[in-house]
């Protein structure tokens, strides 16, 4: 096998990737071969010649993402061995059974391939690349999915427009590599859901609020319910089968309050106790009466997707916590969230409770929430944390 091109550190730069974080950083790096492409397998050395690791190249402040640690070459098995282990996981977490077929099946560096990410729908897998090096190996990996023994994934969409970094200039392009379009109905704990993989947000579907989409449910019996940042509608159809009086349902996307509807309905055909609202969610807030609503969901997109945005991003989260506050009916339940991965659990935590403060409600936590099992967090990367929520108890 041809030997891959060889980054040398600067001396004391191999400390992180012996601690196995996979991230080799540009700063770290004392010079790069001659002709080396974005994309490149590479071998990691030391200033002491000490094989690292080996892993994808790019341009960037992430100069390598390391895919297998203290060898200098993969094995002829690597992507049908991760993910035969990334499967089992999921297994054993029993999310592959008859009443849930949609599930995170690789999450990055949670399953130790940085850069990868794939959600299984039914027999459909949609496959995300965010480093170049996935991009190239794209019909490797989606090979390796239809081959998986149990998984009967006959379809691989790839979906990577929007995800890989643009000064790669890589001009990707969303399409199946493996199969088509058969249906787009995949079933989460017994609910039915819409996805649409193909122009939808993210994969189609935000898998990563699964159990916290179950956890609301056990609250909303009796309960007047308020979902702002719908999108699918996920909340929503899981408070309306856990006993809600009624559900208002808000977005500012015409096309994710149609599949909001189309969600209800495929669940609760002619439902008559939810509404949609294609609006602008402070709006909403601002416009709706005090003590409408005694449950509330926040999961707004990220208002901080860069360190550059955080400042402005935290004054989001206090003026939208706030304005709930203030409207929500005493002892009403909220259920806040950041999917923001620049901001923290504390920083999160800390925009909450001022709001909190500069409302004069007495706030109690019921619960602190994360993202579920299948979006895993390997010990070494603790970056791999995003999602954070709270559910709190509004006096």
């Amino acid at each position: 096998m041809k030997k891959y091109p060889i980054i040398i550190l600067k001396p004391g730069k191999e400390e992180s990737l012996l601690r196995h974080h996979p991230w080799v950083f540009s700063g770290a790096v004392a010079r790069l071969p001659e002709n080396l492409e974005e994309g490149d397998l590479v071998t990691v050395v030391s200033s002491d010649n000490r094989i690292l690791g080996c892993g994808h190249y790019q341009i960037g402040s992430i100069a390598v993402r390391i895919l297998e640690f203290f060898t200098d070459k993969l094995p002829d098995d690597f992507f049908s061995s991760r993910l035969l282990e990334a499967y089992q996981l999921r297994r054993s977490l029993n999310l592959v059974r008859p009443d849930n077929n949609c599930y995170r099946l690789v999450h990055g560096e949670g399953d130790f391939l940085p850069g990868l990410v794939v959600d299984i729908y039914g027999d459909t897998a949609v496959m995300q690349a965010h480093s170049p090096g996935m991009h190239f190996m794209r019909n490797e990996i989606a090979d390796a999915l239809t081959t998986l023994p149990y998984a009967k994934i006959r379809n691989v969409y790839y979906k990577s427009e929007t995800t890989l970094p643009f000064k790669a200039q890589l001009d990707p392009h969303n399409d199946y590599l493996i199969g088509g379009y058969d249906g787009n109905v995949a079933m989460e704990n017994g609910l039915n859901f819409n996805i649409d993989w193909m122009k939808g947000q993210k994969t189609g579907f935000f898998l990563d609020q699964r159990e916290n989409r179950h956890l609301l449910e056990k609250f909303a019996s009796g309960r007047k319910v308020l979902n702002m940042f719908c999108y699918t509608g996920g909340f929503s159809v899981y408070a309306l089968r856990g006993g809600a009086l009624h559900v208002d349902s808000v977005d500012s996307s015409a096309k994710a309050v149609a599949l909001t509807d189309a969600n209800i309905e495929l669940n609760f055909p002619q439902c008559a106790t939810h509404t949609s609202h294609a609006t602008d969610a402070f709006k909403f807030l601002d416009d709706m009466k005090k003590d409408e609503y005694d449950l509330i969901i926040l999961d707004p997109p990220a208002f901080a997707k860069h360190r550059s945005a955080l400042k402005n991003g935290l004054i989001g989260y206090r003026k939208l916590n706030g304005k709930a506050f203030d409207k929500i009916k005493k002892g009403g339940i909220l259920f806040t969230f950041s999917c923001s991965q620049v901001v923290t659990r504390e920083a999160f935590r800390l925009a909450v409770f001022s709001a909190a403060a500069k409302s004069g409600r007495k706030v109690r936590i019921l619960h602190q929430l994360t993202q579920p099992a299948d979006h895993p967090i390997d010990i070494s990367h603790p970056e791999g944390e995003y999602l954070k929520g709270l559910v709190l108890y509004v006096e």
